[in-house]
């Protein structure tokens, strides 16, 4: 059989028309056998949290970025292109083409969580792998970390990288300083430090070139989702200090090093005018960060806000020959896009056996049309719909704060009282037109109705995260603290306590009760927290009424509030039971339940706090307060039935 496809190679070799102009050794073409197009290889290069602002081609000075900026003048500028707020939702709308909150992926996971994305999604990576391309993801992953949930099981025929962030650094059973496990498909590899990650970037890059390299002969997929902006900020030595922005202009620049290098590998073997290649971000800048922090140039906000500076992405798009240099385009689009735009320029079909959110956006690319293939885009935090653009109208139907541990005034909003943005002539999205616009109002409000119906925690639209029963650790950490901790009441909290690890309430699968009596008149701030956006619990006093607020994993908001003002001295009983009932009490009365699903399902990340909030809010209606000046007695929190 060997010796038969042996003859057959030779035969097509000697068949082959004969051109004056031989292409570079290892080089495919743009015309297939009997004429038919060639299968583009795709290259998405994706940063973590870098802004809208951090790069020459859209306004950086701070920064030097040769290669972007070669870049877009061989390329294509797109300048409304949207993520997601957060890390893992913006990678599941890159795999699944879908909102994160279809998927069930409202969040940001953490090492060990039983979920993750589901099997049964279509990926990218497995939508291209079934028309002939070799696959591969270089980078951070963040869909969880379980076996099941890793690339090699979702399309990708190999992966080199980390599984979740780089700040989810865990100390090793026996070992001396915190780390995070680096991968080789579905095995770790190392265990790297905080300091040595200083190569990330440098090893990703020469990851990448070997992969193109050793697949120049088929067509390829190249996912390569940088760890690089996200902080703790580690340029390689040959970057360090070589900015005039600091630490994140060095890894700005070494990023913008890596693009050049993949490029010039491109070029090398011949396959630049058959390869697209995007860059953009997952989200927007980190800003509680200061001097490690990106920045989001002209947009308002930052990463975990829905504000145009949490979501809109610095993007080019390269593909000599195919798309328009030095162009730009504005039309809305997004991740979500990826899948099908990919699937179809691979020649293939994209599945029609679920939802998908995303559009081709190929004639947008080629220079076909300049109109947005989407009627509208859904800003989603979490399950919750927070605003919703149409051309260049944007509608804000829900609060919206600056971006995750960033303090500033929460700006309110409803669908009754909405705000309405014209992105056009205020990208800033400082002024409200609403009142000038009731007719573009109340088209976008509908919008926003239909979409609320479909897409929210348990609304029909949403498909189940991958699960398992018993997830592990990649690697043992020194203590597991969730794992060894047992139901505990603390009874000796005071203002000013703050709790971190296995010294926090463990409260994965487990009933909470947190009681208190105040001390004469309620005075408004946080008693206790614990958590923040992606999961938490917070009991507070908010114009003389007491307030349980419960953020289940990635869910939406829930909060109990007190109807009437609090009386002097009053005692207050907040609890999560095991069967998932809310409840608030008043000096012993009952005055606010509800229902959820079962105890909280995710162990907060951010430390317990008493008499104040340290890092990101569980509530944004609490943010900026200061700490309670008032006095708290017998503050009890307890893990027990």
């Amino acid at each position: 059989m060997k010796a038969f496809f042996a003859l057959l190679s030779a035969a097509l070799v000697l068949a082959a028309p004969f051109s004056l102009f031989p292409r570079p050794a290892g080089a495919r073409g743009l015309a297939g056998a009997k004429g038919q197009a060639q299968k583009p290889n795709i290259v998405l290069i994706f940063i973590d949290d870098m802004g809208y602002g951090d790069i020459g081609p859209f306004g950086s000075t701070k920064n030097r970025t040769p290669n972007l900026d070669k870049m877009a003048r061989d390329g294509m500028k797109l300048t409304s292109f949207y993520a997601a707020p957060v890390c893992s939702v913006s990678r599941a709308q890159v795999l699944t083409g879908c909102y994160g909150a279809r998927v069930s992926i409202p969040g940001v996971f953490f090492p060990g969580e039983k979920n993750g994305i589901n099997k049964d999604e279509h990926t990218v990576a497995e939508l291209l792998k079934e028309q002939g391309y070799a696959t591969m993801c270089i980078g951070k992953w963040h869909l969880g970390d379980q076996p099941e949930f890793l690339p090699t099981r979702h399309g990708f025929d190999h992966y080199f990288g980390f599984p979740y962030s780089n700040d989810m650094l865990k100390k090793a059973k026996g070992g001396t300083q915190p780390v995070v496990p680096l991968l080789r498909d579905d095995k770790v590899i190392e265990l790297l430090t905080g300091e040595e990650q200083s190569r990330l970037t440098e090893r990703y890059t020469d990851e990448a070139v070997k992969f193109i390299t050793d697949n120049q002969k088929k067509p390829f997929f190249l996912y390569l989702p940088h760890t690089a902006i996200h902080t703790p900020i580690y340029p390689g030595a040959k970057f360090q200090g070589k900015s005039a922005n600091g630490r994140v202009g060095d890894w700005v620049e070494e990023v913008d090093w890596s693009v050049g290098q993949v490029r010039a590998t491109l070029a090398k073997l011949g396959l630049d005018k058959n390869t697209l290649v995007i860059f953009t971000s997952d989200n927007g800048p980190w800003l509680p960060k200061g001097k490690d922090s990106g920045e989001a140039g002209p947009l308002r906000g930052g990463k975990g806000s829905t504000w145009e500076g949490g979501v809109r992405e610095p993007t080019i798009a390269l593909w000599p020959g195919k798309i328009a240099p030095g162009s730009a385009c504005d039309a809305v689009a997004g991740t979500i896009d990826f899948l099908p735009t990919f699937v179809k320029l691979a020649g293939g079909r994209v599945p029609t056996d679920r939802k998908i959110d995303g559009k081709d956006i190929a004639p947008l690319l080629l220079g076909k049309t300049k109109e947005s293939p989407h009627e509208a885009r859904y800003y989603f935090n979490g399950y919750q719909l927070q605003a919703v653009r149409s051309g260049p109208w944007k509608l804000a139907i829900a609060p919206q704060n600056e971006g995750m541990g960033k303090a500033g005034e929460t700006v309110p909003a409803s669908l009754e009282s909405p705000r309405l943005y014209n992105l056009d002539t205020e990208i800033g999205e400082r002024t409200d037109v609403a009142a000038a616009h009731p007719d573009v109002v109340a088209r976008l409000k509908a919008l926003a109705v239909a979409m609320s119906t479909e897409l929210g925690q348990g609304k029909p639209g949403v498909r189940p995260a991958g699960e398992v029963k018993n997830p592990v650790t990649l690697y043992p950490f020194e203590e597991n603290a969730q794992a060894n901790a047992k139901p505990v009441t603390l009874d000796a909290l005071k203002v000013g306590d703050l709790l971190t690890g296995k010294s926090a309430p463990q409260i994965v699968d487990r009933p909470l009760t947190i009681s208190c009596t105040l001390e004469g008149k309620p005075q408004n701030g946080v008693l206790v927290a614990h958590g923040g956006t992606a999961t938490g619990y917070a009991l507070y006093l908010k114009d003389g009424s007491a307030v349980f607020a419960v953020h289940p994993s990635g869910g939406e908001l829930i909060r109990l509030t007190s109807p009437e003002m609090l009386p002097e001295n009053a005692t207050l009983e907040a609890r999560l039971a095991a069967d998932g009932t809310l409840s608030l009490k008043v000096v012993g009365q009952t005055v606010a339940t509800r229902k959820l699903s079962g105890p909280l399902s995710r162990q907060p990340q951010e430390p317990f706090c008493v008499g104040f909030d340290s890092d990101n809010p569980v509530d944004l209606a609490y943010e900026g307060q200061p700490r309670f000046a008032g006095t708290i007695k017998a503050l009890k929190v307890s893990t027990k039935e």
